[in-house]
């Protein structure tokens, strides 16, 4: 669990995502909109844009306000804090688009902003497009490079090597900066890409789950995935090849996965389902 440092006193995590090449489907940032609104998160500061944006890339967008009056909303990158409750964690949530310029000194000064949070973890939200199918579950990846926390969590190093976007250089300037860091990662059918994509924001948040051992009420958001998933079987029944493709891709997940019922992942589901049952009940 992300809990506090040394088994005492209050945490506080940083979580993060990025609209655009970070984001397939906008399963991540939806993920953190979720959390955002399910714990009461107010703004504490924001990121200005003009040293970041092309603004002919990512354009500025003209309003109404409760008034009825215009105004235009420019692409800030928007900073709230919530705390957990019944936790002594507080969340510093992060979300903006990916910037076009200057990633270096837009990553020092959201650090900047989480050393004056007294951030004492990140949590960094992405989803990518993949050749997985829309009819199993959605692989989250979990990797850690800070060898305590890894080895407290039982995580994996990351061995990806590629091109990057802003959540890979968040990632190794907050190790770099002495935050421990996890990433995790949902991977979303590359066939059915666009947004959104209930089913890998659900898989996110169980991750989340996991992590700050604590009970979220998705069970709405589950209704969603399971429509939109009945919505997909529909669209694919239409196209015989397209149904093809996805049989194969269903096959050679089912085989990949075979060696990964045991009991470890087993009781990971019971225990979730054992919290989200205490949290029902009176």
């Amino acid at each position: 669990m992300l809990g506090p440092a040394g088994g005492g006193g209050r945490a506080t995590v940083m979580m993060a995502a990025f609209e655009g090449w970070n984001d397939a489907g906008e399963a991540a940032s939806d993920a953190l909109k979720y959390l955002h609104r399910l714990w009461g998160a107010k703004r504490v500061s924001v990121i200005e844009p003009d040293e970041y944006y092309d603004f002919q890339f990512t354009r500025p967008e003209v309003r109404r306000t409760a008034t009825g009056a215009r105004k235009i909303k420019w692409p800030v990158t928007k900073i709230a804090k919530a705390t957990i409750p019944g936790t002594d964690v507080d969340v510093i949530f992060v979300h903006g688009i990916e910037p076009s310029y200057r990633w270096r000194a837009y990553t020092a000064e959201l650090l900047a902003k989480a050393s004056e949070l007294d951030v004492n973890y990140v949590l960094l939200v992405g989803a990518l497009l993949a050749d997985v199918p829309h009819s199993r579950p959605i692989p989250v990846t979990a990797t850690c490079d800070d060898d305590e926390l890894r080895e407290r969590l039982d995580l994996q190093a990351s061995e990806y090597e590629g091109p990057v976007g802003i959540v890979g250089v968040l990632n190794e300037l907050s190790l770099l900066a002495g935050l421990p860091t996890i990433s995790l990662w949902a991977a979303v059918p590359h066939y059915v890409a666009q947004a959104p994509s209930p089913k890998a924001e659900l898989a996110l948040l169980n991750k989340i789950e996991d992590f700050l051992q604590v009970a979220l009420p998705t069970g709405e958001l589950a209704d969603d995935a399971q429509a939109w998933e009945r919505g997909v079987n529909e669209l694919s029944a239409g196209d015989a090849e397209i149904a093809a493709y996805v049989h194969q891709l269903e096959e050679a997940k089912d085989t990949e996965d075979l060696p990964e019922a045991t009991g470890e992942s087993i009781a990971k589901e019971f225990e979730r389902y054992l919290r989200r049952r205490g949290r029902d009940q009176p």
